[in-house]
């Protein structure tokens, strides 16, 4: 790991070999070491995995939150590395980063894999249930927040048979700052709608991956997504939930391998 100031931020990254850059954004409540794995495996290409502001080991400002802040927060830390452009690879939170960045800075963007996200915005439910984790947090810590969406994130089958990823993930969202949780979580409800983004994609080399037991965003949800990008990849992943990098990371990785060997 190493710390890069971008915009007034000190900036936790992982980061591993040289070349082209494929750009990681971790989820909600999650960090870089959602990728380990991949930024470990994918060889023949500049692996980046920041922690978001507010996230992991970054800076956690008491506000400054909003899509536009990530996004501006990861142009500048291309540009501190010395990359003109990357494949963006966004998982959930991530992926609504992507698009924010996609909408500022278009030919930054040379490839992108949208991993368990949606292009909508959040419908009435979702902002209030944001709102209640919200409270949780700002009252009770980040301890609640993991307790209760841990059972959401992963698959019936890691919940069942993998431990290990179970603590991993559970000790990740622990350790989230609550300024992060709820810069986020304000973040994602005030996210625009990024539907109208999709059909302007198609000469882009685009993947959509969804785990096949997803809870949060179903493969229906994200097939209805990529269909409107023209061109797009899809694939499900068996056996695993929201989190796929963690629950089938040999899959995801050889995956990502495939699509970035035709970008």
């Amino acid at each position: 790991m190493e710390r890069f100031r971008t915009n007034e931020l000190s900036l936790a990254v992982d980061f591993r070999g040289e070349g082209p850059a494929v750009l990681f954004i971790h989820g909600f409540p999650l960090d870089r070491t959602l990728w380990r794995h991949q930024v470990a495996e994918l060889t023949g290409w500049c692996r980046i995995a920041p922690d978001l502001r507010g996230f992991g080991e970054s800076d956690s400002p008491a506000s400054g939150y909003s899509m536009a802040a990530y996004a501006e927060d990861l142009l500048s830390l291309l540009d501190v590395m010395g990359k003109q452009g990357a494949v963006l690879v966004g998982l959930s939170m991530g992926g609504y980063i992507a698009f924010e960045v996609l909408r500022r800075r278009p030919e930054r963007v040379i490839g992108l894999v949208l991993m368990d996200t949606r292009a909508d915005p959040d419908t009435p439910e979702g902002t209030a249930a944001r709102d209640l984790m919200i409270a949780t947090a700002r009252e009770r810590g980040a301890v609640p927040v993991a307790g209760a969406m841990l059972p959401k994130l992963l698959g019936e089958d890691s919940l069942r048979e993998r431990p290990d990823v179970v603590a991993e993930v559970r000790r990740m969202m622990e350790r989230t700052p609550v300024a992060g949780i709820v810069g986020a979580l304000e973040s994602m409800k005030a996210r625009p709608d990024s539907r109208p983004l999709l059909p302007t994609l198609g000469g882009m080399p685009v993947l959509a991956v969804v785990g096949e037991q997803d809870r949060i965003v179903s493969p229906s949800v994200m097939r209805t997504m990529a269909d409107a990008i023209p061109g797009a990849e899809f694939e499900v992943v068996s056996g695993a939930g929201h989190v796929p990098p963690l629950e089938r990371p040999g899959f995801v990785t050889d995956r990502i391998a495939r699509f970035l060997s035709r970008v």
